[in-house]
């Protein structure tokens, strides 16, 4: 577990200090072997068998790799191979960059253009200039490029944070899933909401402790009682409103320089603080546990 914490700070540090790496985070090659499949001739079945399957073939090369090099120098090369691989799966754009992009820019429609940055899913809608709205869209982004990969990254290594990119850029990024027909982009985005499931809940609980308790947890248990799930369902649209609940309180308690909720820019800076504090949260309980193991 310390490995695993040194680790997730190295790309942290690595992301802040070398921000042009960011460029090396290319999925072209993935996109290439999808097309390649979806088109293949002969049997009908191949390409849908290899689309369907190939998020579980990496996550099965990544983790014979990931055995074989930590029998090799004292498992420095699994340390230094895991580093990388966290590293090309975080992100990939800069999620505190298109916040500040939105916040200093200079005019109108130079923001609205920053905001559409913001979309988790490059082929939904255009994002509204609305508080709700960008509450709602960072939150979905930040679990999306920090906190899922991080997750799993965490619980399954350098593999489990490869295949949870594979996964969401296989469902939800259309020049990925291009060929690929209507039952398996299906399988995919239900695997996409399980992988997403338990850090989006772990995302909950600690936004919960970061911002106002009483008013997250309120949020929370009024959102499953109006839709009548339980909390057992893939249904993760409870995540943005308790984002929004969350900045809400916190703005109104006058957390920053402004209590006005209605003020899209007041409540995405408050997000942006808000994500920090619990990617801050995050990293301490990583660095409880790893202290935990090497204790005992």
């Amino acid at each position: 577990m310390a490995q695993t914490l040194l680790a997730i700070l190295l790309v942290l540090a690595g992301g802040y200090a070398l921000p042009d790496l960011a460029r090396w985070r290319d999925f072209s090659w993935l996109q290439v072997w999808t097309a390649q499949w979806t088109r293949a001739s002969g049997d009908a079945a191949r390409p849908r068998f290899a689309a369907a399957l190939m998020p579980l073939l990496l996550f099965v090369l990544c983790s014979l790799i990931q055995f074989v090099l930590a029998h090799v120098l004292f498992g420095l090369p699994a340390f230094a191979f895991g580093v990388a691989v966290l590293y090309y799966c975080w992100g990939p754009r800069d999620l505190d960059a298109d916040i500040e992009a939105v916040l200093k820019a200079p005019d109108s429609d130079r923001r609205l253009s920053a905001v559409q940055a913001l979309r988790p899913d490059a082929s939904s809608a255009p994002l509204a200039f609305e508080s709700a709205a960008l509450v709602e869209a960072t939150f979905s982004a930040a679990l999306s490029r920090w906190f899922g990969v991080l997750f799993w990254f965490v619980v399954l290594g350098p593999a489990g944070a490869l295949g949870y990119r594979v996964v969401q850029l296989m469902a939800r990024n259309p020049a990925f899933n291009d060929g690929i027909d209507a039952t398996q982009r299906d399988t995919l985005e239900r695997t996409a909401r399980i992988l997403d499931w338990a850090p989006a809940h772990l995302v909950a609980l600690t936004l919960a402790l970061v911002s106002d308790f009483d008013a997250v947890i309120a949020t929370w248990r009024n959102y499953h009682a109006a839709h009548g799930n339980g909390y057992f369902t893939l249904d993760l649209g409870f995540l943005g409103a308790l984002a929004k609940a969350g900045i809400d309180a916190d703005v109104e308690a006058g957390d920053g320089y402004a209590t006005d909720v209605s003020n899209p820019l007041v409540e995405l800076a408050d997000a942006q603080k808000v994500l920090r504090r619990i990617l801050v949260g995050w990293l301490a309980l990583i660095a409880l546990v790893a202290l935990i193991v090497l204790t005992h």
